[in-house]
């Protein structure tokens, strides 16, 4: 039987225990589950190009992808997309957009109530 042993970054083990302790502090399920996603295998977590983020989000919504962003496709709105990683084609694109490219810490700090915050992925 295999032992699941979970994430080997440092930097993702951090990030999962801050959420964590976040969600406790704030008495907010969104932190846990984004954790939770967090806490997934490689092959599990979530990769969501820009055209996707496009089709669902609105203007000046916030957007959380719990893993990495990519680069297809283009970006309707002005949003804040908060991920684990971003390609750098993705970044770019956002930029470019106007739109804000925050790492999961940040927006946890900026908004630790988590509201008006869609998940996508």
């Amino acid at each position: 039987m295999v032992k699941k042993t979970g994430p080997t970054n440092i930097v993702l083990q951090n990030l999962i225990n801050e959420l964590k302790k976040r969600s406790l502090e704030q008495k907010v399920n969104l932190w846990k589950r984004i954790a939770l996603d967090l806490e997934r295998s490689t092959r599990q977590r979530r990769i969501v190009n820009l055209s996707k983020i496009s089709r669902y989000a609105k203007d000046n919504e916030t957007v959380i992808v719990a893993g990495k962003v990519l680069g297809s496709g283009e970006l309707n709105a002005k949003l804040t997309v908060a991920a684990f990683q971003f390609s750098e084609g993705a970044r770019e694109k956002l930029e470019k957009r106007g739109a804000r490219a925050v790492s999961l810490m940040e927006l946890s700090k900026e908004s630790p109530a988590g509201k008006k915050i869609r998940i996508i992925g």
